[in-house]
């Protein structure tokens, strides 16, 4: 079983797999993406991701494994492959920001394009749709901001889902609500 952390850029992804690392997990990563002002723990990514319509003969090495693979590239996994897919799920308002951010495109008149919106709406739509058919995917679906105000509840539900032995107190110690810059409202759950 291949566990994959995924979701839109900006997500929670890299959270979710610095959670899962702390917990005992194995990642895959190739750490050629530092760490930096935007993710001080780190992406936790392999590069091989990004060729996966290329080439996805690897990703079998990845068995026991957590790989984090943006939500683009989930229809190019292999189909022979079984794996256990954490989605993360956030705010899209954030998630423009924290891109936008990112990008260095901070200045107020820079805003997010609708265009950029629409093209994240129409991609989680046909994801919504197309996920629950896929027979090599069992599929959980988290909260980014619940992982942030709740993370021992999101890890003990994660650990749940992936029905193996994690140490669910050091995934939720990984939690630094800090880093939570690009938000909506206020942290109450």
């Amino acid at each position: 079983m291949i566990t994959i952390v995924s979701g839109l850029p900006r997500s929670g992804t890299s959270l979710m797999m610095q959670m899962l690392a702390a917990g005992g997990m194995t990642v895959m990563s190739d750490e050629a993406r530092p760490a930096d002002e935007h993710n001080p723990r780190g992406y936790l990514e392999d590069r091989r991701v990004k060729g996966l319509q290329r080439d996805n003969s690897w990703v079998g090495e990845a068995d026991g494994h957590v790989l984090k693979v943006v939500s683009l590239l989930l229809y190019d996994l292999p189909q022979d492959l079984q794996y256990r897919v954490i989605f993360m799920r956030r705010d899209l308002d954030e998630v423009l920001r924290s891109q936008h951010s990112m990008l260095g495109q901070e200045s107020k008149d820079a805003a997010p394009t609708p265009e950029i919106r629409k093209h994240f709406e129409r991609h989680l739509a046909a994801l919504k749709d197309w996920l629950p058919k896929q027979s090599h995917i069992d599929l959980i679906e988290v909260e980014h901001r619940r992982a942030i105000t709740e993370p021992h509840d999101t890890a003990t539900t994660v650990q749940q889902f992936l029905q193996i032995d994690l140490d669910v107190t050091a995934m939720a110690s990984v939690v630094d609500q800090s880093l939570y810059r690009q938000r909506t409202g206020d942290l109450s759950p």
